[in-house]
């Protein structure tokens, strides 16, 4: 089953305390023939890192935002920890795919025996990571599940399993509201691949709950920006006169829902997200303390990814075994129904993500850059 590795990490004080599986990852049954895991839990690099000399590089498609930064910082603590990594590279393509190819085969051409990239053109992408495999590099692309197989287009793909994501946004939702209410999914781009995956997993769960109605078959498209998403939020609540909860496969497009439904003069409907960030969670807190809260749960840990992505490359150029599966989650950070609260920091960027494997002062040390 795949919620069996799923792991909860509950923060009493300064204290963290592991669990065998969340509440939330023990209702979400396996949708996928290999387990996942929690993003919070992985191997020690140091088993995997071998011994021969090693170069790694990490591209981005676009790395100018504070969660690129993060996932970036992330890579480097987790390379650090192999002695024998004797140069490390990256590149941002800036949102340009011509310079993402570019970038991979010029990494290839320097000698980069490592090559860890962001799936941020998706499949199109995968002649350029062929390429590089081809030519004797370790590729693996990270983050979404690209077509392509192991071995022939790449040498691994890490991936977050949002059809697993999107089944436990539906079964929270469903125990939230007691198995009745009208809910909808705010997705990214028309036709985002993740998207549409996160639809497909949240629609499938949601047949448990035959008096939950879903008020749109489609996600709902705000181009994960939040003007979009604010204006779409808006046209929803002039269309429907009532929606009870909401999921949604970014943090930012949830900020802007709630702040749609302020400005409206309504109650926050549910919140179901992923990937949140400073300002959302301080928010929350603040209608917290002022009684005032919507009912709430996020995954979040979602910058680790590049750390799984790492030791599966590393272990694979170093040819051992690695036994972590390609399919992660990320944990349960915030969840109003367990009283479980999330981070704020006020010295913090809006768009910082705490939930971060990094120690505290490495983070503000980043931000502060």
């Amino acid at each position: 089953m795949a919620g069996k590795n799923l792991i909860c990490r509950i923060r009493r004080g300064a204290t963290t305390f592991f669990c065998a599986a969340t509440a939330l990852g023990a209702l979400a049954m396996g949708t996928h023939a290999e387990d996942v895991v929690s993003m919070d839990k992985g191997a020690d690099i140091r088993a995997l890192c071998g011994t021969k000399p090693m170069k790694i590089a990490l591209i981005d498609g676009y790395g100018a935002d504070t969660w690129r930064k993060t996932a970036r910082a992330e890579f480097e603590d987790e390379i650090r920890k192999c002695s024998n990594v004797t140069e490390t590279k990256y590149s941002d393509a800036g949102g340009d795919q011509q310079k993402y190819n570019g970038d991979i085969n010029s990494f290839v051409a320097q000698g980069m025996d490592i090559i860890v990239a962001f799936t941020d053109f998706g499949d199109a992408a995968i002649p350029a990571y062929r390429k590089a495999f081809k030519d004797g590099v370790t590729m693996v692309p990270y983050f979404s599940h690209i077509s392509g197989k192991p071995g022939k287009d790449y040498s691994a793909n890490t991936y977050q399993d949002q059809f697993y994501m999107g089944g436990i946004w539906a079964d929270w939702l469903g125990k939230t509201l007691k198995g009745k209410g009208n809910v909808v999914l705010l997705g990214g781009n028309a036709g985002a691949a993740s998207s549409q995956v996160f639809m497909k997993g949240f629609t499938e769960r949601l047949k448990k709950y035959p008096q939950m109605k879903l008020l749109d078959e489609n996600y709902i498209v705000t181009d994960w920006n939040p003007a979009t998403a604010q204006k779409a939020v808006t046209g929803l609540i002039a269309k429907y006169p009532q929606i009870d909860g909401m999921a949604s496969d970014y943090g930012v497009t949830t900020l802007a829902a709630i702040k749609a439904f302020e400005q409206a003069g309504l109650p926050v409907p549910a919140q179901a997200t992923l990937a949140s960030n400073n300002e959302l969670n301080c928010k929350y807190l603040e209608a917290k303390k002022a009684g005032k809260a919507w009912k709430y749960v996020t995954l979040d840990g979602t910058t680790n990814t590049v750390r799984f992505a790492v030791r599966s490359a590393v272990a694979a150029f170093q040819g051992v075994e690695n036994k972590e599966p390609s399919a992660i989650v990320p944990f349960v950070y915030a969840d109003s129904e367990t009283k479980l609260d999330p981070k704020c920091d006020a010295d913090a960027p809006p768009d910082a993500d705490l939930s971060s494997g990094l120690p505290e002062a490495t983070l503000h040390a980043l931000f502060n850059k």
